[in-house]
């Protein structure tokens, strides 16, 4: 379902969101027809007599809108609902084939691409693994995913995809070591263009974002786990990140350090020691070496595609992970429900589900631990989306900065709930 759109972003090409200013007619009109493509993507269908009600329009501005959305092909009618007192009515809804958008995930271990409609259903989707993040290659790989799913496209349709979403870690650069790679390997990201290289092959506006953050988008969007006004979203890849909800609406904060779980302080491995940061204690590239050390192959066995009989080898190697992990993470949660009063902790990441549910109940019991007097308790909930949700959210956001007539991102309505 098609809601709002996120400010975590720098935008490359044509296209673009934002709030529509009322002395422009023109784009006034824009304005209201993102009211009316909004209420009727959250509603799913509307007569038009409905649509003005949920929109605040008068019925005959909300008529004019809806039969040039219409002529546009992004709205269809439906059949018509009788039985009901007074006049048949005449449901329109969004046409799925009204609209399109790309997603591309560029991580430390692989790309993804994601081609979706209006509806934010999946059309078609790639992933390519690689050994290390090294920019050209990674980059030529990207675009050629890219491009190999708009060829799939009629040009009608082609020329329907309103923009393409690129979600990945802010500082790429800076991994090399984790990676086990020679220092410098990943200095080629600090300059490189992405924006601009997926635009001139495509064509498309481009969009770059956090990869956390559009994980988290996607669970506000087509997730079920965050259902609170306030959250704090964890998302468990080769290095942990996560994203804040506040009032409803993701939010990026000034320098767009909101989220950014991994840089929290960690408890000194010894006296004399400087802290450590939580990217190094609670990310999955840990889990990653301690599988390969035992000879298991991690890709298996975090797509949960064991085999040959190691499956409860790797189930005790995660688990004394998971432990040393939550262990960290606890803290980190506890720090955070301490500033900000957060109704939900909400995990997810790359893990099989199995895992995904016994790591969120561990870091409940992690938590539990603390003293937290002077703390109202937040669930810790497990995600909905799970490995996708960072190619996701970077195809939905774009839809989003399209379709909707506010520019934050908000929790779906009729999702959002105060505490009882």
């Amino acid at each position: 379902m098609i809601g709002c759109y996120t400010d975590c972003c720098r935008v490359q090409g044509r296209g673009g969101g934002g709030r529509m200013r009322g002395g422009d007619t023109t784009g006034l009109r824009a304005y209201n027809e993102r009211l009316v493509m909004h209420a009727l993507l959250q509603a799913g269908m509307l007569s038009k007599a409905e649509i003005a009600r949920e929109t605040g329009l008068s019925g005959q501005a909300a008529s004019v809108i809806v039969n040039r959305l219409l002529e546009d092909g992004l709205l269809v009618k439906l059949d018509k609902v009788r039985g009901q007192v007074g006049q048949p009515s005449t449901p329109i809804a969004p046409n799925p084939d009204g609209a399109y958008a790309l997603g591309v995930k560029i991580g430390r271990r692989s790309v993804e691409a994601i081609l979706i409609n209006l509806l934010g259903e999946e059309l078609g989707a790639s992933r390519v693994r690689y050994d290390a993040p090294l920019p050209e290659p990674t980059i030529s790989t990207a675009i050629a995913q890219a491009a190999g799913l708009l060829a799939h496209l009629s040009p009608e349709a082609r020329s329907r995809v309103v923009g393409l979403g690129v979600a990945m870690p802010d500082e790429i650069h800076a991994w090399s070591a984790e990676l086990g790679l020679a220092p410098g390997a990943l200095d080629g990201w600090r300059d490189a263009d992405i924006a601009g290289a997926f635009a001139r092959a495509t064509g498309l506006p481009v969009t770059l974002y956090n990869d956390a953050a559009a994980a988290c988008a996607a669970e506000m969007i087509a997730g079920h786990a965050i259902v609170s006004r306030s959250a704090l979203y964890i998302y468990l890849g080769t290095f942990i990140g996560g994203g804040v909800v506040i009032d409803g609406r993701l939010y990026r904060g000034e320098q767009g350090n909101a989220g950014a779980i991994g840089s929290m302080p960690t408890r000194p491995a010894g006296p004399g020691t400087p802290p450590g940061q939580l990217i190094h204690a609670a990310s999955i590239f840990l889990l990653e070496r301690e599988l390969e050390a035992a000879g298991i192959d991690p890709t298996a066995a975090l797509s949960a595609a064991l085999a040959d009989g190691s499956g409860e080898r790797a189930d005790a190697i995660f688990d004394s992970w998971a432990e040393a992990a939550c262990a960290e993470l606890s803290r980190a949660v506890v720090s955070a429900l301490s500033v900000i009063d957060f109704q939900e902790v909400v995990v997810d990441g790359f893990l099989p589900p199995s895992w995904r549910d016994r790591f969120t109940r561990r870091l409940t019991a992690a938590v539990e631990r603390f003293n937290r007097s002077g703390l109202k308790a937040a669930p810790v909930m497990a995600g909905s989306i799970g490995p996708m949700a960072r190619v996701l959210g970077a195809a939905m956001l774009p839809l989003k900065a399209r379709f909707s007539p506010d520019t934050d991102l908000l929790v779906r309505s009729g999702m959002a709930r105060d505490p009882v």
